[in-house]
């Protein structure tokens, strides 16, 4: 198998890995946790940088000042140690100096201490320049000299990084004052104060903040994944006890502990199972009350409506011996029971769907043939209306294992009833296949119907506008027991159209049984035309049936959708929309 192109991943695997990295995809658990520790790790951030920022200063700070104590000391005692060598020797002078300097270099409080002291203004006895560290000198400037001799009286002092032996920068104070020595003139010392051990502090205290905060954030990731299953667990089972009640098992009950607030919303549930189950309970019996009400009486009245009928006859065949009116009558009489007829075969056939006892005599058949059929059955009903049947024929084998009889019906309905609501404009009738399905669509271009009506049109005795009569009888069933009958092949019986442009119906069976349904060969929301349409009606219509002129807009068969995509009705029947059977045709229907 070749690889997708540019290296992505499969379609599947994209939409797997974009829901997992959605938030709102994970569980209610996991979120508490993640959002728990998210705000506890930065809650602990932010005090610990808090808490090492005031520790820090503290440290500093306090370093701070006692160096500078120190140096106020170093200070004055080098000044005094100074004027007791004014009356000595050059080389003793210079010799105390640097004893001096090296013995108080080191000296720091434990730290690390450098001095040097260095001549500025002489007189009388000058006294060399010490150190106890030659690169001291490095750190001193002429900003730093000159802040000294600024503030002669006062001790300067800057932050400054040095460099260890390892190559290691440590933190220093590089402090400054002016010694001045009565006789010999003024002097600058300075002093380098090591930081390192309160470096060393500072890491440990941060070290222990840290260890610290990693054992805090653990214990309070503990107590949130024990609080998130506290409060998760009682909802993860009315959440399964929700999805056997919507898998049909009624009697699924969630099993409820203590008195608290989930406690009661279990509670509540369980209330409202009992309510449905109850309520189901009655709505079925009322239901299955109801059935066996419209089988019993569809069954009784086939005798009398028999005897009728044959009276009916009778008085037909001898209808122009009689008076006038008694004709007109005659001929009512037998029209309201041809009706009647056809609304108790259709009785009966709903009778048999509610009470599962439908079957299918399925044989393998051609499509495209069933179409002509019913096309030619309702020729003379369009031709009267003054409507163009346009039949469109896909290639290749149009062949699939149905009920010839079921199907044949649901054509003829829908042929039925687009000749009805298609206000004398041309009817569109288009089939196609592929390897596992056929279709039909069977467009007209008349009064229409919305989206919403589209959801409803195969409810039982449903109209879309219950001010305009059925001009071609019907019962309000018609469509309702196609759908039942699509329903039955595992098909889909779906519609869709927009008001005052036209209706759409599409039938799409599988081939074969057993077979399940994931798109349609035909497109079923579709352009509506009106002037093509309005071109495509004969000058003088007579019902003519024509194949496959491109009379009306280009349709694409090759755009596969699925009915889940698509807002149009796809159910189980339960009523029928505009448009029904004509009274002959379901007649004859019933008799198949």
């Amino acid at each position: 198998m070749s690889a997708p192109e540019g290296g992505r991943p499969p379609a599947p695997r994209r939409d797997r890995l974009r829901q997992a990295a959605d938030p709102r995809s994970w569980s209610l658990a996991l979120r508490v946790v993640l959002v728990t520790t998210l705000l506890s790790t930065l809650a602990l951030l932010a005090v610990g940088a808090y808490l090492s920022t005031v520790i820090a200063d503290g440290l500093y700070e306090q370093r701070r000042d006692r160096v500078l104590e120190e140096t106020v000391e170093v200070r004055d005692e080098l000044g005094e140690s100074l004027a007791q060598l004014s009356g000595a020797t050059s080389t003793q002078q210079q010799d105390a100096v640097s004893a001096f300097v090296q013995s108080t270099g080191g000296q720091g409080g434990g730290d690390r201490r450098e001095v040097a002291l260095v001549p500025v203004e002489t007189t009388g006895t000058v006294f060399p320049v010490a150190s106890s560290d030659r690169t001291l000198f490095d750190e001193v400037d002429d900003e730093f000299a000159t802040a000294v001799a600024a503030q002669p009286d006062a001790v300067s002092w800057r932050s400054i990084g040095r460099e260890d032996e390892t190559g290691r920068t440590e933190p220093a104070l590089l402090v400054g004052t002016r010694v001045v020595v009565p006789g010999a003139g003024s002097y600058d010392l300075y002093l380098i104060y090591s930081f390192q051990e309160e470096q060393e502090t500072l890491a440990f205290v941060q070290r222990v903040i840290l260890g610290g905060g990693i054992v805090l954030l653990s214990l309070i990731l503990g107590i949130a994944i024990a609080i998130a299953r506290m409060v998760t667990t009682p909802l993860k089972r009315a959440a399964h006890a929700a999805e056997r009640m919507a898998a049909g098992d009624l009697t699924s009950r969630v099993e409820v502990a203590g008195a608290d607030e989930l406690a009661r919303v279990g509670e509540s549930f369980n209330d409202m199972a009992r309510s449905l189950e109850q309520k189901v309970d009655d709505l079925t019996e009322l239901s299955r009350v109801q059935q066996r009400f419209v089988s019993d009486v569809s069954h009784e009245l086939r005798t009398p409506l028999t005897t009728i009928r044959m009276a009916s006859s009778v008085l037909d065949s001898r209808r122009q011996e009689l008076p006038g009116e008694l004709q007109r009558t005659t001929e009512l009489l037998a029209a309201q029971v041809q009706r009647f007829e056809v609304l108790l075969a259709d009785l009966l056939e709903i009778s048999r769907f509610d009470a599962g006892a439908a079957q299918l005599e399925a044989l393998r058949e051609d499509m495209d043939a069933l179409v002509m059929r019913a096309v030619e059955d309702v020729r003379p009903l369009a031709g009267a209306r003054g409507c163009l049947l346009d039949v469109r024929l896909g290639e290749g084998a149009s062949t699939a294992v149905v009920d010839a009889r079921r199907v044949d019906r649901i054509l003829r309905n829908l042929l039925t009833n687009a000749i009805e609501h298609g206000a004398g404009s041309p009817v569109l009738v288009q089939t196609a296949g592929d390897e596992d399905a056929v279709a039909v669509v069977v467009q007209d271009f008349g009064h229409g119907i919305s989206p919403e009506d589209a959801r409803r049109v195969f409810d039982r005795f449903w109209r879309a506008d219950p001010s305009r009569a059925r001009t071609l009888g019907g019962t309000g069933l018609g469509l309702s027991i196609s759908a039942s009958d699509a329903h039955l092949h595992g098909g889909w019986l779906q519609a869709w159209g927009q008001e005052g442009e036209g209706a759409v119906f599409r039938l799409t069976l599988p081939r074969r049984p057993g077979t399940e349904l994931v798109r349609s060969p035909l497109r079923l929301e579709r352009p509506f035309d009106r002037a093509l349409a309005d071109a495509a009606v004969s000058p003088t219509p007579t019902g003519e049936i024509r194949i496959g002129p491109d009379l009306l807009p280009d349709l694409d068969t090759t755009d596969l959708d699925h009915p889940a995509g698509e807002d149009a009705a796809a159910r189980h029947p339960e009523g029928e929309g505009p448009g029904e059977d004509a009274a002959a045709e379901e007649k004859d229907a019933g008799a198949r």
